[in-house]
């Protein structure tokens, strides 16, 4: 780890439905567009090529990792601009007639160094909304992090921002940034989203990507949007409230060794 290393990254935030041309064709525009901009490692959002069908819909949808077109766009994607691209998530066949929600992550020359299956499932019954994430979903079982342009990454999925635990692993493994990409519903975004993100970056003095929907989907499920860059203060870089688009910034390894040793909490924690 250098401590000079920075690193110039970018959220992506849109709107996907459930044509996966349309939302390829916009995600396409937006890569090139932070490529263009400078950065070296790009987050897409959850559900990215498709959301808002049916349960039959996404099964019908759903792919071998081997031979699935979505993992191949973001090899040819990764390579035509020379970045990483932590590829939201996708669905990918699972066991016991369940599928999987993977987050996969791409280098610059293109090649799959990380898949990280969604550990916590969204079940909630709240003010008149209900999912049932599990009922569909296998749990992943394992946290996993990568190494990209000097950075340890810990990875995570929307409703995993929930569970400190995980990021305190991540960040006993060396992490200093955290990424979280997501399709938070409104009505817990609006109340939990940017208190969670904040507090998952300052407990763990670390960076955290947020990459998320934003808007009503056709199933009439309306996500937060509030892409949001947090350094390892706790403090909002940047943010884009709602709509299709991109945030960008530089990240400095200094500035989070900065952080650490002006307040040593990760040296002094008891448990």
């Amino acid at each position: 780890m250098s401590g000079d290393a920075t690193l110039k990254v970018a959220c992506i935030q849109i709107c996907s439905v459930k044509e996966i041309e349309r939302n390829l064709a916009v995600v396409t525009s937006l890569l090139a567009k932070a490529a263009e901009a400078g950065a070296k490692l790009v987050v897409l959002p959850e559900n990215f090529a498709f959301m808002g069908g049916s349960e039959e819909e996404k099964r019908a949808l759903v792919e071998d990792q081997a031979d699935s077109s979505i993992l191949k766009f973001l090899s040819q994607q990764a390579v035509q601009h020379g970045i990483a691209i932590i590829g939201g998530t996708l669905l990918l066949s699972g066991r016991d007639g369940k599928i999987r929600n993977v987050c996969p992550v791409y280098d610059a020359k293109g090649d799959l160094i990380a898949l990280y299956d969604k550990i916590h499932l969204f079940d909630m019954e709240y003010n008149g909304e209900s999912y049932h994430e599990s009922a569909l979903i296998e749990a992943g079982e394992k946290p996993v992090t990568v190494s990209i342009e000097g950075f340890k990454v810990g990875l995570s999925i929307c409703y995993d921002l929930r569970f400190p635990e995980l990021y305190r692993r991540y960040v006993d493994a060396g992490c200093q940034l955290l990424v979280n990409v997501a399709a938070f519903t409104a009505i817990t975004g609006r109340a939990h989203w940017q208190p969670l993100l904040r507090a998952r970056a300052i407990e763990n003095q670390c960076y955290m990507l947020a990459s998320a929907q934003s808007g009503r989907h056709p199933d009439g499920r309306q996500t937060w949007g509030h892409s949001m860059i947090i350094n390892p203060w706790g403090e909002v870089v940047e943010e884009l409230a709602e709509g299709e688009g991109f945030i960008s910034a530089e990240l400095s390894m200094q500035k989070l060794e900065q952080v650490r040793a002006s307040m040593p909490v990760l040296q002094h924690k008891k448990l």
